[in-house]
């Protein structure tokens, strides 16, 4: 496992044992719960470290999730956005909850689990790898994107009609809060890869600044990589050799350069 995804399982396995040994101490200070979340403001991020003391499978599931999924996205994004994207799911997911499900209700519920940051890494591996096969139970594939698509569907139908404990709409606010950060992440990549094109187009000319940037980037150690981000690495690699180092985006760029960093 990547540093971060080990680090948010070892902490979320620990604050399990607490709970189960001593109920009720932990949930009272850091669960999200609706009458006075707004007076506790830590408990939007808090409550994700907490689970349901007497469902093993609602923790079990959840670090299943970020157990498949987390590390390969944050070998993309790197530990610092990593934790920013699950930590800001989490949020966005438990606002969605107070918001649609603990209001409505006149405040009452208490919100658990991290649900809503494991959603929210399942939507940032779809937003990077959508056409990338899930199997479902180990058997049935089906691409990340429609995954990703038919969850939202079944989160917000279930989460109108009343989906009994289950918070469908911290599911949703995870998904919501994953795709607003990647997108912001997304946006804030550009103004750097605008200036490096601005800088280097006076001083040097195109054909040199790329095949500059081909061979720093030649050195990634393919072999190295998970399987998925090798795939990506050859897709980026066969688009240059299509179109140029100029038609890259920010983030296909991010990409060749997180990886050849490591080589420095």
């Amino acid at each position: 496992m990547t540093p971060w995804v080990l680090r948010i399982v070892i902490a979320t396995g620990a604050v399990y044992l607490i709970q189960i040994s001593i109920p009720n101490l932990l949930e009272t200070l850091f669960a999200l719960y609706g009458p006075n979340a707004w007076f506790r403001p830590w408990s939007f991020a808090s409550y994700m470290f907490l689970h349901a003391p007497g469902n093993f499978g609602h923790i079990f599931w959840n670090m299943l999730g970020l157990f498949f999924f987390g590390p390969i996205l944050e070998s993309r994004l790197g530990g610092r956005h990593f934790l920013q994207l699950y930590l800001i799911s989490g949020i966005v997911g438990g606002l969605c909850w107070l918001i649609f499900s603990a209001m409505p209700m006149g405040g009452v519920g208490v919100l658990v689990g991290a649900s809503g940051g494991v959603f929210g890494v399942q939507l940032g591996f779809a937003y990077f790898w959508p056409r990338q096969p899930i199997h479902i139970w180990g058997i049935i594939p089906i691409e990340a994107r429609w995954l990703v698509l038919i969850m939202t569907v079944v989160s917000l139908w279930m989460g109108v009609r009343g989906g009994g404990n289950v918070a469908h709409f911290a599911h949703l606010g995870g998904f919501l809060g994953g795709f607003l950060f990647l997108r912001w992440l997304e946006a804030r990549q550009q103004a750097p890869l605008r200036e490096w094109q601005r800088k280097a187009r006076p001083s040097v000319p195109r054909m040199e600044t790329a095949s500059k940037a081909m061979e720093r980037w030649s050195r990634i150690r393919r072999e190295e990589l998970h399987e998925v981000n090798r795939a990506e690495l050859d897709r980026i690699l066969d688009k240059i050799g299509a179109t140029g180092v100029a038609s890259l985006t920010a983030s296909e760029r991010e990409f060749l350069e997180r990886f050849s960093a490591r080589l420095q």
